[in-house]
């Protein structure tokens, strides 16, 4: 057994590497995030902490979230047992003080403090653990990132009051990672055998430093701090309950609107400022703070059960003709940077497969030549009467979706390929996915570790990009199996090649989160996922 945190620190270190095989890098940012400074004086109690966010995804569920926008409110009402240093990708102590690993990863132990309490006044034990993993499967649709943490599960056991023993059919080397993410945040029993359905419109009961005071649909979510809260995670600096009162997080669509509410103080923070409002929030009282995501870049996702798309070749000549460093160089933050592999650089694992990503017009013409498709007089490409034409499904997240796509879509058709951009709800998105209603949508998924690949792209899993059963499989298969750090990593970079060699989608450009933030707050600060973490934040 591999034991933490201090009883075997050989170990441990070995288990910290198969974790995170590689420094998880913060990008520069122009803020005292890292901690109040002496400037500031003594950090201050009280007060509401105001943030627009661009999108609401129609769900209060910290389980069933994948949109940054709402997971930087719904992270705030649920602890994990495990955290993860944002800086190192260390995996740190938080609702568990301890955990045992097996030395094959079949099997995890997790010890968990006392005197924790949910905010309806129960108390934590090992069998609402064991109630919250064992409704994961039930979760559907919008509950993928959490199956997948947890698919092949054997058994929850609750050992003890405060053990909780977690038993995998196979080796699973990222489960440990996936215990601090918000996908499996703790919620009371009561939540836990709610129905999904009941969850996300009610919202649920956690343990975390904030509750749940309020949810007005695409308007605002609303939370109050928890008194007597406790249980901090253990890379917080203040310990006990939060610094700020409350926390309101006001959905404001349109990015020029965000940018004008927090210039005029009307909004404290913003979420995805994009490089068109950066000069507008530059050398006044807003601070930009920014931070590269981890996890699957922007991509276009495709349909590969698509006719047009099974064709190997369509999807190579799409890969080719878009042209990632004007996307970048003309959307995004300062710092992004175009992909290099369906992986972030700031992934642990990343493979470089930029060689397989250069913009060539020519290629991509070639492709589709050999492929049977010619153009015709409007200059769009067609093949036996059928135009060589995609529907690409979007939705308004982020400010530099449209216009990325936007600029996409002008870089196909140049190659004889329409593209029509279709944006959908954002509640709409995930049960679009599972249809499979779309001919390729547009999107990024963001983890701290490479196993988001299987998540996304393994058949045996939720599989909503129709990929076909192959090498793929076995090499998502196999890394997140293994407990060798270097077979890991040959894995891992096996998949990322097959994925972008097969263009089974189209990696386009790394997602850096950037908000906007009033100098008066201090310290919010990023995670190990790029999210928000506000127990240690403070306006003054």
């Amino acid at each position: 057994m591999i034991s933490h945190p201090d009883s075997r620190p050989t170990r441990w270190a070995a288990l910290a590497a198969l974790v995170t095989s590689s420094l998880l890098l913060s990008a520069c940012t122009s803020s005292d995030s890292a901690g109040s400074t002496s400037d500031n004086g003594p950090a201050k109690s009280g007060g509401t902490l105001t943030f627009a966010v661009g999108s609401d995804v129609g769900c209060v569920d910290p389980q069933q979230v994948g949109s940054n926008d709402t997971i930087y409110s719904l992270r705030q009402i649920v602890d994990s047992l495990t955290d993860q240093d944002p800086k190192t990708g260390r995996i740190v102590p938080w609702l568990a003080k301890s955990w045992d690993v097996s030395s094959d990863t079949t099997t995890f132990t997790f010890h968990l403090r006392s005197g924790v309490t949910f905010s309806d006044g129960t108390p934590l034990t090992a069998q609402v653990v064991k109630d919250n993993f064992d409704a994961v499967p039930k979760l559907g649709a919008l509950g993928t990132l959490a199956q997948g943490y947890l698919s092949g599960v054997d058994s929850t056991t609750a050992v003890d009051p405060l053990t909780v023993r977690v038993k995998f059919q196979q080796p699973n080397a990222q489960f440990l990672q996936a215990t601090s993410t918000h996908s499996l945040g703790i919620e009371s029993s009561a939540s836990a055998k709610q129905s999904p359905q009941e969850k996300c419109s009610k919202g649920v009961v956690g343990s975390g430093p904030f509750t749940l005071e309020s949810y007005v649909q695409n308007q605002a979510i609303t939370l109050t701090k928890r008194s007597k809260y406790a249980w901090g995670s253990s890379l917080w600096t203040k310990q006990g309950e939060a610094y700020l009162d409350k926390l309101v997080f006001k959905v404001v669509p349109e990015s020029g609107v965000r940018t004008g509410s927090l210039q005029s103080g009307q909004v404290d923070a913003i979420s995805s400022v994009g490089k068109a409002d950066e000069a507008a929030l530059t050398g006044g009282q807003v601070n930009l703070q920014r931070r590269a995501n981890p996890g699957a870049v922007f991509n276009l996702g495709l349909n590969n059960s698509r006719p047009l798309l099974k064709d190997v070749k369509v999807r190579q000549a799409l890969l080719f003709a878009i042209d990632r460093q004007q996307i970048v160089d003309t959307v995004f933050p300062t710092g992004t940077r175009p992909a290099t592999s369906i992986l972030a650089y700031t992934t642990p694992d990343y493979a470089d497969q930029g060689s397989d990503l250069a913009f060539d017009t020519a290629k991509a013409k070639s492709l589709l030549e050999s492929a049977g498709w010619k153009v015709g007089s409007d200059g769009i490409r067609s093949k036996n009467g059928t135009k060589l034409s995609l529907i690409v499904r979007w939705f308004a997240n982020s400010a530099t979706n449209q216009p990325a796509l936007e600029l996409i879509q002008q870089q196909l058709k140049a190659v004889g390929v329409d593209v029509v951009l279709k944006e959908t709800q954002t509640a709409q998105f995930a049960t679009m996915l599972q249809s499979g209603d779309f001919d390729a949508s547009w999107g990024n998924l963001t983890r701290a570790d490479p196993d988001i690949l299987r998540s996304q792209y393994s058949t045996e899993l939720a599989n909503l990009y129709r990929l076909p059963a192959g090498p793929l499989d076995s090499a998502l298969t196999q890394q997140a199996a293994t407990a060798d750090v270097a077979k890991r990593k040959e894995l891992v970079g096996q998949a990322q090649q097959l994925i972008v060699q097969n263009a089974y989608v189209i990696p386009v450009v790394e997602l850096q989160t950037q908000l906007g933030v009033a100098k008066k707050v201090h310290n919010l600060t990023f995670d190990a996922s790029s999210r928000i973490q506000l127990h240690d934040t403070w306006i003054g």
